[in-house]
Order: structure tokens, then sequence, then C-alpha cells
């Protein structure tokens, strides 16, 4: 089968460059896949822009045989790949390198072939070589990635917010809030959610595409949003440490309702003041957010936290460990202490036994395989109690992981503790 399919690795190319239709080619096929509307060449040419900005790299798999006659062109890829890399909070302040996966696309009739085997197998295989210990990505569907160690990380919820009298804040505001130009945030969005991503166990650093999106100047489809109204939050030294990106609903919605397209707030006062703001804006009732934390400390402080209607609570970050003594060295653990680990690899990446070995916070990672065994489990469990936000208790009791000796995993749950519960607001 290997001799039908060619792969190639680009990336994204401006007009003028000699490899511009091959990246154009390439994004129709990504857009084919997750069925989105055809765009428009200026529309392809800004998303181009923003590639080339955040250093992707393209991967497509092309028929090298015959194709069907009035078929799609074999310049058009059948399966797609995009990587670039950015940095992922482990805890206590520290960013890893991780090497994002996205994109991932299959034409319907080319599956089931190893295509995406193929394309994940290589691709994260070079990422080991490059010296990255971590690979993430985001999924549309739940059942794909498990079989190539990936393991779900952080969750997400979707929240209706009722924001009729009902809606009383027990807080005392720290800052001010002031409307502003969406523009704005060109600037100041990537310098507030870095705050964020610094303090956030398992944010991901962001891609071109935010601070574009969140200001109106693209829309999902094509042109720019101008429905985008932002507010921004002042601490109380003045600076800007929180704003939120939103756009109203319409007047035929029931209630009417304001839907929340980014807030990131660096500070426990601009979450909760940016609340306050949108709990304030006349003629609305309704606050719709689709990325909200599923640890919300916003029904905590409201008077009556029934205002907070969550539901579709679901995966959001899947992590998946390159090297595993580079990843649990590059940790701090709050709790001293030994753990021998046994790790299988459905890649062969990196599985073995290996001992965790903290005193005062610092990890000493050792190959062992004579070493008595703690916890057995695949690299995709690892990968999911290494940020804290599933617990290894959790996954004992599912059979993902082994309790080879008594109480190693209450053992695990205290050592990979983080200092806050972890959220990721990057799609990507």
């Amino acid at each position: 089968m290997a001799e039908q399919y060619e792969v190639r690795r680009f990336k994204p190319a401006a007009k003028d460059d000699p490899s511009y239709p091959a990246s154009v080619a390439w994004m129709r096929a990504v857009a084919f896949g997750f069925h989105d509307a055809r765009r428009s060449e200026e529309r392809v040419d800004r998303g181009l822009e923003m590639q080339r900005a955040d250093g992707r790299v393209m991967t497509g798999v092309y028929q090298t045989g015959p194709v069907a006659e009035h078929a799609l062109h074999a310049d058009i890829p059948v399966a797609t790949f995009g990587t670039l890399d950015k940095t992922l909070n482990v805890g206590f302040g520290r960013l890893l390198d991780t090497r994002l996966v996205t994109a991932v696309t299959v034409r319907t009739s080319h599956r089931r072939r190893g295509l995406l085997r193929r394309m994940m197998a290589e691709e994260l295989g070079l990422a080991r070589q490059e010296g990255l210990a971590m690979a993430a990505l985001t999924a549309s569907e739940a059942s794909i990635y498990g079989r190539f160690g990936y393991g779900v990380a952080t969750s997400e919820q979707s929240i209706k917010v009722d924001t009729s009298a009902r809606f009383v804040l027990d807080h005392t505001p720290a800052g001010s809030v002031e409307v502003a130009d969406p523009k704005v945030l060109l600037e100041l969005a990537p310098l507030v959610f870095d705050r964020l991503h610094r303090l956030t166990p398992g944010s991901i650093g962001r891609h071109e595409f935010y601070r574009q999106f969140a200001s109106g100047s693209i829309s999902r489809d094509d042109g720019e949003d101008t429905k985008v109204k932002v507010a921004l939050h002042y601490g109380p030294d003045g600076a800007v440490d929180g704003y939120v990106s939103y756009k109203f609903g319409g007047w035929a919605s029931t209630p009417y309702t304001m839907e929340v397209i980014d807030l990131v707030a660096a500070t426990r006062a601009a979450y909760l003041e940016l609340w306050q703001y949108l709990g304030a804006i006349d003629l609305v009732e309704r606050v719709t957010w689709e990325e909200a934390p599923v640890d919300d400390p916003l029904p905590w402080a409201l008077k009556d936290p029934r205002c907070v209607d969550a539901s579709a609570s679901r995966d959001m970050l899947w992590l998946r460990i390159l090297d595993v003594q580079k990843a649990l060295a590059a940790r701090y653990y709050p709790v001293d202490g030994r753990l021998v680990l046994k790790v299988s690899d459905p890649l062969g990446l990196t599985g073995g036994t290996f001992a965790l070995d903290v005193v005062r916070g610092a990890g000493v990672v050792t190959e062992d395989r004579d070493a008595e065994v703690d916890l057995e489990l695949d690299v995709a469990a690892l990968s999911s109690m290494y940020l804290g936000g599933v617990h290894p208790a959790t996954l004992a009791a599912s059979g993902r992981l082994h309790e080879k000796s008594a109480g190693a995993a209450f053992r695990a749950a205290g050592m990979f503790a983080v200092e806050r519960p972890a959220h990721c607001l990057t799609h990507f």
C-alpha cells in the first residue's frame, strides 16, 4: 500500500513562492475534512500568513498512482497533518516545549489504509529526535487518539449564565472595567494571555489565530466579524490584566444572549469583575461561554450559584509523552517520595520501567528494569495523570492503571498534584 502514496512535508508559502499552490491545496483539503465552507482566496491567504507566523509545518499524503477520472487531482492531499511548537505549563510556572498536532484529516475514500498511523508515527518520532518530550492535540473525535498514546489531560464545559436580577456576585471590585475598540486586542491579547499562561497548569501557548479572532479581525469563515465587542479589566496599578471579547446572539434569541468569544483573566479579581461587567449589560439576561473551566470559581462567587447552568463537560487537551525521563524530570513535585512506573508504549517511543525519586520537589528519573514496580500503565494513562487533572485512583478503577503496591495510586496523586486545577484555553 505504501507505494501508492507519498508523504510530503513543507512550510506554508506566500503567493510569490513556487510552493504556494501546494499550500493552498493543503488548506483546501483540511477545510474539506472538517466540513468547512469553501473560503475566499483572501481568507486562505490570511490563513497561510497566520500559519507562517506560527512556524507551522504542513504534511500531506499524496496519491502516486492513477487517479480516477473526474476525481480530485493528485495535487490535493488525501490526508493532512499539521504541526507547530508551543509551550505547555506543567505546573508551578514551569513551561515545557511541546509539539502540537493539528489539522489531521483522511479523505473518506482513503481510510483504513494506515495513512493516519504512518503520519502520526513519523511525526512523533521526528519530535522525539528533535529533543521534545511532549506532544499535544485537541480532538474532534475522542475514539481516535488513545491508540497512539494520547491521554485526556484537561476538560472544559459549556455554561449558560442567568444574568437577570438573580445574578449577584459576592465580590468587592479591586479594579475597573472599560469598553475598548476590539482592535486593541491585536496588541494586548498576547500580553494578557502570557500572564495567564504562566499561572495555569495545562495552558498551551497561543497561536496567531487567537488575537486575530478575539479582536474580530477575522471570523471563522470569511472577512472580519463586525459584531465583536471588547471590555478590558484594569488592575489596581492601572495595567490591563484581563479582557473579554463577546458578541450579541441576536434579537431572535430568547432570552437575549451575549456569547463570550474569549475571556482571559490573569488575576482572580479580573475574572470575577469581567463577569460582573457581563452580568450588568443592559437588555441581556443570559451569557454563554463554550470554553469555561470545569473547576469554575464563578458559581462559588455568586449569591445564587444556580445562575450557572453547566453542561457538555468534555475532553479538551490530550497529551502524549514522547520521552518519559525528560517529561518527568521537567516537573516540580509538591510531595517527596519514590514511585516506580512500568510504562508501555504502542508506538515504541518511550516504554520501560522508570524510577521517579523526588527530593525537595526535584525529580530524578532513572530507567531500572529490576526495580519493584508500583504502578503499571500505558503512556496514555501516564500522560493523563501528568498534570494532576485525572486522579490515578480513577485510572485504576477503570482498569487503565494497575496498582502493584498498596497505596501507590494515592501516593502518585500527591506527587503529581499541581497548584491549581489544570485548564487549557487554547484550541488548535
